[in-house]
């Protein structure tokens, strides 16, 4: 998160612009400001998720194992190479998951070692559930501007 509520003026960073060789103001206000609006966005996202009982790695989790049509399952594995957490977090994540019965987590008949993560019915619809809100909150005229 950006705690920023206010943005510093232009007139600071181009006072620290001027005492530092190589700074572009203009670069410098662009990154602040998609920080904040990313910021923005993203605890819109959480309040929405939160509202459904997920956060924005549950959620995540659930993508990742949908987004694959051709696919019925995902190793376990292969969901945390995808997703930018450690692998205990993720092992947490999957058994939240499927303690609320959105998952089902099965071994691997071709590797005893490794297990198979599939949507249940309950996940295919929570996610049928949430994807309209959460599409329309990514489509707002400035997701993450403030209101």
């Amino acid at each position: 998160m950006f705690f920023l509520k206010e943005l510093p003026s232009r007139r600071m960073v181009d006072g620290y612009a001027n005492r530092f060789p190589d700074v572009d103001a203009n670069r410098v206000l662009d990154a602040l400001l998609l920080m904040r609006r990313a910021s923005l966005l993203i605890r819109d996202l959480e309040a929405y998720f939160a509202q459904h009982d997920l956060s924005q790695l549950r959620f995540l989790t659930l993508i990742l194992i949908d987004r694959e049509p051709e696919r019925d399952c995902l190793a376990a594995s292969e969901i945390a190479e995808r997703l930018d957490v450690s692998r205990p977090v993720v092992t947490r994540t999957l058994q939240g998951l499927e303690k609320a019965d959105l998952i089902a987590i099965s071994e691997n008949a071709e590797d005893a070692r490794s297990r198979n993560v599939a949507l249940t019915l309950a996940g295919k619809g929570k996610l049928d559930k949430v994807l309209p809100g959460y599409f329309a909150i990514l489509h707002r005229p400035d997701p993450g501007g403030e209101k």
